[in-house]
Formats: structure tokens, C-alpha cells, sequence
């Protein structure tokens, strides 16, 4: 079924529409979710509810936009809220990245050569955690949901030049983050 049909029927109070509409979104919700916050549970929680407030948002919904650009502002707004209102930016500086891998070159210096794929995706999202929060929802959109610099400009309500400069300096402030744990990771043993 067309998306504008389930969007439709959905403002009709067709259920089983919107429940189709989740079964579309649920996992770009929930990766959206849990690249801004880094915990699974409440990357799911999160999820949920912006579904919910999209629920009861659809009468307000115009077909202005795409429905997924639409979802989206909703979620990292969301996001957002829950984030300040729990205080919960994440403030893991570098300082403590590094003890991280300072323990681990403790253990053995063979650990470190051998990160699996997802630590290293972990040490990049403590990372982005670190940037400002206009920094990360940018990284988040563009690198990790891959979302088009249109679609991006569209979910934050700025021009797609802004885009591209905010993402030009978000990726320049994560590189110069992450740039210690990369020399040690290619340093020869």
C-alpha cells in the first residue's frame, strides 16, 4: 500500500495503517534514537514514544513534507528533551576514552590490535557524545541514518548550506577527538 494511503488512513483512526507505518520506521526510529543517546534500552523506550507522539501529531500532519522527514523531526526533538531534561549529554571526555585504552594496552598490548569492529563503533559514539548537540544530530542524520543533505536541512529546519557547513565542522571536531586513538591504533608493535 502507497504511504500516503497508510498516512491517510492512519489520520482516519485505521490503526493497522499506522501499525504499518511503524513496521516502515521502527528500526531507522530506533537507530536514530541510539545514536544520539548510546543505550539500547532507552534508544527503544525513546522510539516508542516519538511513534506515540506521531500518533497523536497526525491530524496535524499536512503532506508538507515526506512522512519519514516528518517522523524524523519528531524523534530527535524528542530526543532531544529527554536528553536535557535528564541531563544526560554525555560529557565523556577524551581523558577517559584514553583510560580506556591505556587499561586495555595494560592488560595486553595484542587486546589493543585486535578491537572488534564494535568497540571501535563504541569508541566512536562516546566520541560523537562528546561533540556539541547540534554536532552530533547532524553526524547522526547524515553518517549514521544517511539521510541526503536535503532531508537533513528539512528535519532541522535549516538551509542545506548550513547543513553542509555544520556537518563539515562536526566531522572536523570528531577526526581531531578521535585522532590520539587512531595514531595508537596504527602505531607499529
Amino acid at each position: 500500500m502507497e504511504e500516503k494511503d497508510l498516512i491517510q488512513q492512519s489520520k482516519d483512526g485505521r490503526e493497522e495503517a499506522f501499525v504499518a507505518l511503524v513496521r516502515r520506521y521502527k528500526t531507522k526510529v530506533f537507530n536514530l534514537a541510539f545514536s544520539l543517546t548510546g543505550d539500547r534500552d532507552t534508544a527503544d523506550d525513546l522510539a516508542q514514544e516519538a511513534f506515540i507522539k506521531a500518533y497523536f501529531g497526525l491530524p496535524k500532519f499536512q503532506f508538507r513534507s515526506e512522512f519519514g522527514t516528518w517522523l524524523y523531526r519528531i524523534t530527535v526533538n524528542h530526543v532531544k528533551d529527554y536528553l536535557r531534561k535528564k541531563s544526560r549529554l554525555s560529557e565523556i571526555s577524551m581523558e577517559r576514552v584514553k583510560e580506556i585504552s591505556s587499561s586495555q594496552e595494560d592488560e595486553t598490548e595484542k587486546r589493543e590490535k585486535m578491537l572488534t569492529e564494535e568497540q571501535k563503533r563504541r569508541l566512536l559514539r562516546q566520541a560523537i557524545r562528546t561533540l556539541p548537540e547540534k554536532h552530533q544530530v547532524i553526524l547522526s542524520l547524515r553518517d549514521v541514518q544517511g539521510l541526503s543533505y536535503e532531508e537533513v536541512a528539512k528535519v532541522l529546519k535549516i538551509p542545506p548550506g548550513t547543513v553542509d557547513s555544520r556537518l563539515f565542522r562536526a566531522r572536523k571536531m570528531l577526526r581531531e577527538k578521535i585522532s590520539a586513538f587512531l595514531k595508537s591504533e596504527r602505531r607499529p608493535s
